[in-house]
Order: structure tokens, then sequence, then C-alpha cells
């Protein structure tokens, strides 16, 4: 007896890969789903029920917001038990913010969820759209014994499949567009997916669960040579809920007496401080220098190794999902919730 496809669910935001140019501008402007097919018979062949569906009008990824995470979420939850796999196609320059969130989002997840989208549109006839479309289906849709080869939300892009919230946007031109330097890739990809399982995540028995509230009262504080203390005291005085400090290093900012009690009044205040290191590869160090000793002591928790699409995500669903619970949230921002953080052993 042979055994059904398997159905996978395409969900089209918008993006590069849907943009067409328009003769009047020369800007490019998302298009419908249906635009897109044309330029890729090769769907037809591929081994799978194919169902796509459009949000009411795609955009461009700098355009998108929380609200249309939470679009991407209930598509997944209505479809859950009746497909097998889903395809996100998205703009590459908040792929990494989206996909980082939907994962926290989705709760012990047992499908696959592959985003991608690419570089040049899929009209153009050099475009790496084609190739990331069909090999994210691909990926989709593998099933070993009936369990999903891949059971969590991911990017694939260029030939290597990342964790979502391991991955951030490093090239505007390059087709390897995003980068992982703190986790491997979970597949390569050349003649043969090579999967990387020993990276993958094993399939969750826990109960899938869908989270829809987010608290995005969040505010960024890079840390740079000279930064103002009159500015820094007017964010610091604002209604936040979290803070998070883009740091040096190993988390490490500079011994500034006015700038530590800042930060002890807001954490005494209930708000959240987390040290996120503006290096791309490595983490955050609580206590390696004197420095971060000092933000230590301020009430500055760790965020280890988490990229900054991914602490921004994280935040943002805690918040959400535990209000008003400081103890709480800061004791779930040194877990490692969907393997978006390394615990690092000291």
């Amino acid at each position: 007896m042979l055994k059904p496809k398997p159905h996978i669910l395409i969900l089209y935001t918008g993006g590069t890969i849907g943009c067409f140019e328009d003769p009047s501008t020369r800007s490019l402007l998302p298009v419908e789903f249906a635009a897109l097919h044309h330029f890729i018979p090769e769907l037809n062949l591929i081994d799978a029920t194919l169902e796509v569906r459009s949000i009411n009008q795609p955009k461009d990824s700098s355009d998108m917001q929380p609200e249309d995470w939470r679009w991407i979420v209930k598509q997944i939850e209505q479809d859950y038990e009746r497909v097998q796999g889903f395809v996100v196609l998205h703009g590459t320059d908040t792929m990494a913010y989206t996909a980082s969130a939907v994962s926290f989002m989705i709760e012990n997840l047992k499908k696959p969820v592959v985003f991608t989208g690419s570089q040049l549109p899929i009209g153009k006839i050099r475009t790496d759209g084609k190739e990331n479309l069909i090999t994210a289906i691909e990926i989709a849709a593998a099933y070993i014994q009936d369990e999903p080869v891949v059971p969590e939300v991911t990017i694939y892009f260029e030939h290597k499949l990342y964790r979502a919230n391991r991955t951030f946007k490093y090239s505007a031109e390059h087709f390897n567009a995003y980068q992982s330097p703190n986790y491997p890739p979970l597949a390569e990809v050349g003649v043969h997916i090579d999967y990387h399982n020993s990276f993958i995540s094993k399939l969750n028995t826990g109960p899938t669960a869908f989270y829809y509230e987010l608290q995005n009262d969040i505010a960024i504080f890079p840390l740079f040579p000279g930064f103002s203390q009159r500015l820094a005291e007017h964010i610091f005085s604002l209604p936040t809920y979290a803070i998070i400090l883009h740091t040096y290093g190993f988390g490490n900012g500079p011994i500034l007496p006015w700038f530590f009690d800042l930060l002890a009044k807001a954490n005494s205040d209930g708000v959240i401080l987390l040290n996120i290191t503006q290096c791309p590869q490595g983490a955050v160090q609580m206590g390696k220098y004197i420095t971060s000793v000092e933000l230590e002591k301020a009430g500055v928790i760790s965020g280890l190794d988490m990229t900054l699409e991914a602490a921004i995500a994280k935040l943002m669903y805690l918040g959400g999902r535990y209000p008003k619970d400081t103890k709480r949230i800061k004791q779930a921002l040194q877990q490692a919730l969907r393997g978006e953080l390394s615990l690092i052993k000291a």
C-alpha cells in the first residue's frame, strides 16, 4: 500500500522572493504567491501535497509586526493536526526576529516549521529563491518512520539549515545571508541533504501549546564610549518592562557610578535587565571582568550566548506568558526553553 504524500502548508508573507520591479519607480513591490508559482514549475514535481495560504497583504519584512507573528502561529495551530509540515516565506531583514518569536510562541512543537526567502526576487534569472523554497519544502516533508527529521523552527538559506533562534542576518548582499556562530547548522545541502542529527532537537513528548500574548515594552541600550548620562537617565525613566544592555565582549561596560545607580534603581523598580553581548560569537560571562561584576551587583542578568533577536523574542514571550512575575521571568531567561542558549559551565 502506497503511503500518502506528506501535506505541506506554505505560508506566504511577502519579502524579496515575491517582489517584482515597479517599472515607474524601479523599486521592488511584493506580489501574490500565484505570480511566484509561474516561475517555479518544479513545485509540481515535488513528492508532497502543497497548499498555499497568503497573508492578507504581502509585505516587505521591515513592516512585519507582532500581529503578523500571531497570524503565522494561528495558521500553524489551525492546521497542526492536518498537515505534516510548514514552510514560511518571509523577507530576509526581519526573518530571524519572526522565526525566533514563533519558536517561543509554540511550546512542545512536534512538526517542522521552516522559514526561507531569497536575496534576489524569484523573477530574476540568478535568483536564489527557487532552490531555497524547494529545499525548504523537502526538509519540512522529511519524515522517518512517521517522525519528523527536524521537529523545530528553522531557517533554511543557501544550502544550510539553522535553528531559527540561533540565527541572525549578517549580509545584505551575499546569498549566505544568515549566520549561527554559537550553534552548528542542523543540516547542510549539496547533492544530498546531510542532517546533523545530534544537533537537532529531540521530538517533544509534552502537549503542544500556542501562546499569543506578547509584552513589547522593551528598550535596547547599546553601550558605546561616551554615551550620554542625560539620555541614559531619560531612557531608564521610561515605563519599560525590560531593558537589554548591549554590552562589550564578555558582557562588560564602563565603570560609571551614576550608571550603576541607574541600573540598581531600575532593578528595584522591577525592570528586567538583560545583558547581551555586541559580539556575534561568544557569550556573556558575568564576573569574568570587574566591570561585569558591578553590572551583576546592580541586578543585571546574563543573556549568555543568545542573539539579540532571540533575546527580544524571548522577553516578549515571557512577559506575555508571565505578566508581572519578575522572578519567574528571570529564572526562565537563564534556561534554554527552545535551544536558544548554551548553559555555560563555570
